[in-house]
């Protein structure tokens, strides 16, 4: 072909290209950048974080191979059913982005919660400071558990000058296990069998004054402990408004306002007298 053809082919078709790109109206590419638009927002990190149920764990068994309540200097019994702590997975937090079609797809779900990203965290916090802010949490919810684990212990009679407690868990931060740490530890250094072959789960934060109080994410929490296999849950009086209404089919829960509440509570239901225990309700 000559290059006088070329040329002329060349021309005619950026005629024809132009012909087409005139054809096409202004609403056909306005719409065109919306869908690139679209596209992009979806796939950008989400402003949002979004809530599951997360994994439990028996407070009176192990985790990687370690006791998660460790006691010495006393003996200690051990119990026939489980105490299980709860918790929620959250993405969307510092150091775990979600892109927004993800969290739109999860928002259809019943056992999601999505939240404000300013609900959950700090804006501007990075993931260092997140991660150090819950592992204090944690760590203080231990301090706590223990201090109060041992005062009432002592009450029922259980010599506890020397002991020593060390609790281990360290992929979950929050103090939200509280009140389960401190209900383990007293089955531990009691002879009683507590739990009498139940699973119980529970939630609760322990305060310093002996009360129980609330926490987040309580729903999606019962989720969690049935999903376990718990039957009973422990919950903070503080947090009923979200729990009647919503307990999961199969787990029954009671409510409690302080330690002494929770530990006689624990007793009723392992010896099977824990109908009678008080729930929540609007």
């Amino acid at each position: 072909m000559s290059l006088t053809r070329v040329r002329h082919a060349a021309a005619a078709s950026m005629r024809r290209a132009r012909t087409d790109f005139n054809r096409r109206s202004l609403g056909y590419y306005a719409g065109a950048f919306c869908v690139l638009l679209c596209i992009l927002v979806l796939v950008m990190p989400s402003p949002y974080v979004v809530e599951t149920p997360g994994p439990t764990r028996n407070v009176l068994g192990t985790s990687d191979g370690k006791q998660i309540i460790a006691v010495s200097g006393a003996k200690t019994h051990r119990q026939s059913g489980r105490l299980l702590m709860v918790t929620v997975n959250a993405a969307g937090v510092p150091g775990y982005a979600m892109p927004n079609i993800q969290t739109l797809a999860m928002y259809m779900r019943s056992d999601t919660t999505v939240l404000p990203s300013e609900a959950v965290f700090a804006p501007g916090q990075t993931s260092e400071e997140y991660d150090k802010e819950s592992h204090k949490e944690m760590s203080g919810s231990q301090n706590a558990a223990t201090r109060q684990a041992l005062a009432y212990a002592k009450k029922l009679g259980v010599d506890v000058s020397g002991v020593r407690v060390t609790m281990h868990i360290d992929d979950i931060g929050g103090p939200s296990a509280g009140m389960m740490y401190t209900l383990g530890t007293i089955s531990k250094l009691t002879a009683r069998d507590e739990t009498g072959g139940k699973t119980i789960a529970g939630t609760g934060t322990m305060e310093s004054d002996g009360k129980i109080g609330a926490i987040g994410g309580i729903r999606l929490k019962m989720l969690g402990a049935r999903r376990d296999g718990a039957t009973w849950f422990l919950a903070p009086a503080s947090n009923c408004d979200e729990v009647a209404g919503h307990v999961p089919s199969g787990l029954r829960d009671v409510k409690v306002s302080t330690l002494d509440e929770a530990y006689r509570a624990l007793v009723a239901i392992g010896e099977g007298k824990g109908e009678g225990l008080p729930h929540c309700t609007v």
